[in-house]
C-alpha cells in the first residue's frame, strides 16, 4: 500500500512540474494536461472503491440475514412451532414513523364498507405527514404576524426596493468620489490615443451600437457606414461628438449623452474616427456628403493670388 501511495504521489508531482509552463486556465479546458489531473484520478479511484465496498457490505448483510432466517425456520420446524420472523431495525422504524398496523391486525380495523369484495381499512395518515401539515400552519401564522401584522421584516417587493435604493446610493457615492471630466466639443481635437480608442470600442460594443452600425462600423440597413469619407451630419470631430451626445431622433439615433458621461461620448467619438479607411468587408454604400479635413485641402497657388492682387 505504501508503494502505491508513493507511486501516485510521484506521478502527481511529476505532472505538476511538467505542466507549470503551460498551466491551463481551468480543469475543463485541458483536463489531461492539468496539474490536478492525477489527484482527480486518484480521488475518482477512491470514490469507486468506497462505492464497491459499501455495495459489497450491503449484499453481504442481506446474505447473512437470509442465512439467519433460514436457520431460524429450520430450528422452528424441528421444534414443531410456528416461525415468527423478527423485524429488522429498518422495518421497525418504517412501521413506527408511518403508524402502520401489522397485517395480522387488519381484521380489527376493517370498516363496514364493502364493494365487490373490496374492503376498506381504517388507516390514518402517517404521523410525519400530520406534523408536517401542522408545521405549515404554524409557519403560515408566524409569517402573517411577522411580515404583515408587526412589519418586523420587509416583504419581497420592499426588500427589492431597499436593495435598489442601497445600490443607487452606492453609485451616487462612487460618482461623487470620481471627478467628472467636462469636455468642450468646440475645442475637442482627435489624437490617435490607443487607450481612449480601446475604451471607446468597449463602450461602442457594450451599448449595442453595432446593431445599427455593426461592430466594425460597416453599417447595415439602419445605420450608415462609419468607415468611409461620407457623412450625413458632418465628419468633423465636434459634429460627430454632437451627433453621439444629442442623437438624431428622427432617424432613430438615440441621444447617448443622456446615459453616457461626456468622457464616454468622447471615447466613442475617437473610436468612430479611428475607423476611417478600415474598409470592412461588405460595408454599406456611402451616404451623405464627402468630408475632407481642413489639413487635407490643397493650398491656394501663391502666384495666382499675387496676380489677382496686381490686377486689382
Amino acid at each position: 500500500m505504501k508503494k502505491v501511495i508513493l507511486i501516485c504521489w510521484s506521478l502527481l508531482m511529476a505532472t505538476s512540474l511538467s505542466a507549470q509552463d503551460s498551466a491551463p486556465k481551468t480543469f475543463m479546458d485541458d483536463p489531461l494536461n492539468h496539474p490536478l489531473f492525477p489527484l482527480f484520478m486518484i480521488s475518482l479511484f477512491v470514490f469507486v472503491v468506497v462505492i464497491l465496498v459499501l455495495a459489497s457490505a450491503v449484499i453481504l448483510l442481506r446474505v447473512l440475514n437470509v442465512m439467519v432466517r433460514n436457520a431460524a425456520m429450520e430450528n422452528a420446524a424441528k421444534l414443531g412451532i410456528p416461525h415468527v420472523p423478527q423485524q429488522s431495525w429498518w422495518e421497525k422504524f418504517w412501521l413506527d414513523i408511518n403508524a402502520m398496523k401489522p397485517m395480522e391486525e387488519d381484521k380489527n380495523i376493517v370498516l363496514d364498507h364493502n364493494y365487490d369484495g373490496i374492503k376498506e381499512l381504517d388507516n390514518h395518515l402517517p404521523p410525519w405527514w400530520k406534523w408536517l401539515f401542522v408545521g405549515t400552519i404554524i409557519w403560515g401564522v408566524a409569517y402573517l404576524i411577522v411580515f404583515h401584522l408587526m412589519d418586523s421584516l420587509p416583504l419581497s417587493g420592499q426588500e427589492y426596493e431597499n436593495e435598489v435604493a442601497a445600490a443607487t446610493e452606492q453609485a451616487r457615492i462612487f460618482r461623487a468620489s470620481q471627478p467628472l471630466a467636462v469636455i468642450d466639443e468646440n475645442t475637442l481635437s482627435f489624437t490617435n490615443d490607443a487607450d481612449i480608442i480601446a475604451k471607446g470600442k468597449t463602450v461602442f460594443v457594450s451599448n449595442n451600437c453595432g446593431s445599427c452600425h455593426r461592430n466594425d462600423g460597416g453599417g447595415n440597413m439602419v445605420g450608415p457606414n462609419l468607415t468611409d469619407e461620407f457623412w450625413l451630419n458632418g465628419g468633423e470631430i465636434k459634429k460627430i461628438f454632437h451627433t453621439i451626445a444629442n442623437g438624431r431622433v428622427e432617424k432613430g439615433m438615440p441621444a447617448w449623452g443622456k446615459v453616457m458621461s461626456q468622457q464616454d461620448v468622447r471615447d466613442v467619438t475617437f473610436y468612430v474616427m479611428s475607423l476611417q479607411g478600415t474598409n470592412p468587408k461588405d460595408a454599406k454604400a456611402p451616404q451623405g456628403e464627402k468630408y475632407v479635413p481642413q489639413e487635407a485641402m490643397p493650398a491656394a497657388d501663391s502666384t495666382q493670388v499675387q496676380a489677382s492682387l496686381i490686377s486689382k
